[in-house]
């Protein structure tokens, strides 16, 4: 960081340091407050466009020798950014190198964000060429952007995974082609805190008894094993064991096609309930003879956004309840297990959570409410002893 200092003739000069080199720049000025102030909020701005990468020496110290020297250095790089590839080249090599290693969701998504919105805003300019100052003018450009619903601006959790492969490619760039990357101490934007929205015991029950008969063990198994969509919709007879009285998950339904889990943490085994076991042997009876336990008529896999549109979100306007993603039923068997006291680290596993840290940071408000281990357990025991 730079600083104002005195010389022994009482007059200020600048003292910082620019692409690797120190630079004292000297002035007329007296040190005096109001001199040192005024100082003090240029070396600012110019900290300020280095960081940014927008700084031209020369614009603050026209007379200054250094100025030669960098704007040699300029020059040189200039040059050597005129043989590295386009942004929109290298993006695409990038691409085809990481596909075979993602999910067909995932790599989809990164096409999105490639063709949407990448591509068009850094296509033309040569890898080398982005710098931090226009990284920071796209990402705030994006959270302008106009939404389909009128609204302005993508939130922050959209914009981060928007900038994430932006922020690979430099990376990767930077690293074969040696330069440095425009992306150092650009931080991804805070996103809040998940907020869930379980349903209720009593919901629970209404939702199962209110259902589509041909859907009901379908429900019945999502909300008591905690299963995520593409794991349920995905879900093989094959890894149904009745007799050990377990789900085993080890593959899922995402974009069409059957894929490996979400995490190697995700292939688990899930206990069966009585309500779930009396499910799968009544869904036996009529998918039975299929691959898929939920399946169509022709024994194809769900389609869970025809699914969630035609008896999802109907059932709940039916019901009176509140609009909810079904992805709810997931985060409804976390805290029913909860709220019945289950083991945290059992919870854990049944979920496909490595360790608790997420359990009791997602869903630790609904604790209490369901359990009163709330402080009222120790209030009592101190009223009977004291």
């Amino acid at each position: 960081m730079g600083s104002i200092s005195s010389r022994e003739n009482g007059t200020l000069f600048f003292d910082f340091r620019y692409l690797g080199q120190r630079c004292k720049e000297y002035t007329k000025l007296k040190n005096t407050p109001p001199n040192k102030k005024r100082l003090e909020q240029i070396l600012a701005r110019i900290e300020a466009e280095i960081t940014l990468g927008s700084f031209d020496y020369a614009k603050y110290f026209p007379d200054s020798s250094k100025v030669a020297l960098f704007n040699k250095r300029k020059s040189l790089t200039q040059a050597a950014d005129t043989d590295s590839p386009l942004f929109k080249d290298f993006a695409e090599t990038w691409y085809s190198e990481n596909i075979v290693r993602w999910r067909k969701s995932h790599s989809q998504m990164v096409r999105s964000t490639l063709d949407n919105y990448l591509i068009p805003e850094f296509g033309e300019k040569t890898i080398q060429a982005v710098n931090k100052a226009e990284l920071l003018g796209f990402r705030a450009g994006l959270a302008r952007i106009e939404r389909k619903d009128g609204s302005k601006g993508l939130s922050n959790e959209r914009i981060n995974h928007i900038m994430t492969p932006l922020r690979m490619i430099l990376t990767e760039a930077a690293d074969r082609y040696e330069f440095t990357s425009p992306w150092r101490g650009i931080k991804s934007l805070k996103v809040p805190r998940t907020e869930v929205e379980p349903f209720t015991l009593e919901e629970v029950r209404k939702i199962i008894n209110a259902v589509r008969a041909d859907f009901r063990n379908y429900y019945t198994v999502r909300f008591f094993t905690g299963l995520r969509t593409g794991e349920i919709d995905g879900l093989l007879w094959k890894y149904v064991d009745f007799e050990r009285r377990q789900i085993l998950v080890r593959e899922s339904y995402v974009a069409g096609e059957m894929t490996t889990t979400k995490t190697d943490g995700s292939q688990r085994e899930i206990e069966m309930r009585q309500l779930v076991f009396d499910a799968l042997s009544a869904q036996r009876e009529v998918t039975g003879h299929f691959d898929y336990v939920f399946c169509t008529g022709k024994g194809q896999p769900l389609d869970h956004n025809n699914i969630t549109k035609r008896v999802w979100y109907p059932l709940l306007r039916l019901l009176d309840l509140k609009k909810r993603r079904p992805y709810q039923t997931r985060h409804t068997a976390a805290t029913l297990w909860l709220g019945a006291g289950e083991n945290p680290e059992w919870i854990a596993r049944q979920m496909g959570h490595t360790t608790t840290e997420m359990l009791f940071r997602v869903y630790s408000r609904y604790v209490p409410n369901l359990t009163r281990r709330d402080g009222s357990a120790m209030e009592r025991l101190l009223q009977n002893h004291f």
